[in-house]
């Protein structure tokens, strides 16, 4: 693949890229290293397909992908009760639902944040990063947890979480970090640390959160923390093992506005999921009296129709329930063929989900 098409590959259907320079300069290199730090706090859902699609781009763009399973973060995060034995076996699902999703233990590296924190070097970068940081500033970078800046006050331990963070960078001495857009403070805290310090400084690629499914009206505030879909909140999220029954009832119990586009999460799922498959086409059913069959190519034709009020939205959530369960149909049969995969998957349903 020539160095443009990788820079291409790298940068699709993200958000950001801090910066495209930087990146286009990296991808040069014979060896380039990533990572993606995932919390194991739960089922798996949909939004989260749309890190595990960017960092297969990685790695086909060159990048040596590692997956930071992020135990002790998720502990301090009070994720699943704060039972690190749970949170393990969570770590260990994320494993099979990455397979299943085409991402095999070959193709990336799976760290563990024990590793890390059974190293006093490691410790040792944390209190540097501390000791580069005031407070309010800590306190800001808060909501990389999935929380608001006035939670920092729940216990002191939230406060060394974006510090950990931070250091996980430069511990495992990575040129590239990829996350969310809620990431984002803790990877221009790690720039800007890197910056002061004379350190390499990370290139940062950012994905879209995927919305929740209920109403905006119904979420306290319109900010990313609160409009993200969550696996605290299931009747407001898909999660990848769904049955095709499940995923129906779900998106037909969802806001879907009829010409809205915005903050409409049936049209979210069709951007950042369904047609970020660059061959995917949405097959919408429909009788001869409201306009036949229609193959829609593309999300912008999809955009279009919609506003215009010529899709309605019981036929756009029939298309998606559709094609989003087979999609996901790859993962339904791992799941039900795999006895490990099966039995963590009911670990996880039985345990406690915290926010």
């Amino acid at each position: 693949m020539e160095l443009d098409e990788r820079v291409k590959v790298a940068m699709r259907n993200a958000v950001e890229t801090v910066t495209l320079s930087e990146l286009f300069e990296l991808l040069k290199r014979d060896e380039v290293k990533g990572y993606i730090g995932v919390e194991p706090s739960g089922l798996f859902h949909v939004g989260w397909i749309i890190w595990a699609k960017k960092l297969r781009d990685l790695m086909d763009a060159g990048v040596k992908m590692k997956v930071l399973e992020a135990t002790w973060h998720a502990w301090v995060n009070d994720k699943l009760g704060g039972n690190l034995e749970t949170i393990h076996s969570c770590a260990k699902y994320i494993e099979h639902v990455l397979k299943a999703l085409g991402i095999d233990k070959g193709d990336v590296e799976y760290v563990k944040a024990e590793d890390l924190v059974n190293s006093s070097e490691y410790w040792k970068l944390v209190l540097t990063i501390a000791k580069s940081l005031s407070l309010a500033r800590v306190r800001r970078a808060i909501t990389i947890m999935g929380r608001k800046e006035s939670e920092s006050i729940l216990d002191f331990s939230k406060l060394i979480y974006p510090c950990m963070q931070v250091a996980d960078i430069f511990y495992m001495d990575l040129d590239v970090c990829l996350g969310g857009t809620d990431q984002r403070k803790a990877h221009m805290l790690a720039r800007e640390i890197a910056e002061k310090k004379g350190w390499k400084k990370p290139v940062a690629i950012h994905t879209p959160l995927l919305i929740g499914l209920r109403p905006p009206a119904e979420v306290k505030s319109l900010d990313e923390v609160d409009l993200k879909m969550s696996k605290s909140k299931p009747e407001t999220c898909i999660f990848v093992h769904d049955t095709p029954e499940e995923i129906a009832k779900k998106i037909n119990a969802a806001y879907c506005p009829i010409r809205v586009v915005e903050l409409n999460p049936i049209i979210e799922i069709c951007k950042h999921i369904l047609f970020a498959n660059p061959d995917f086409k949405l097959y919408v059913r429909r009788e001869e009296k409201y306009g036949g069959d229609v193959y829609i190519e593309s999300f912008s034709e999809l955009v279009k129709l919609y506003s215009k009020g010529e899709l309605h939205p019981q036929d756009l959530k029939r298309a998606v329930s559709e094609s989003l369960s087979n999609m996901l149909s790859p993962v339904r049969r791992y799941f039900e063929s795999n006895a490990e995969a099966k039995r963590l998957l009911e670990t996880m349903k039985r345990a406690s989900i915290t926010r």
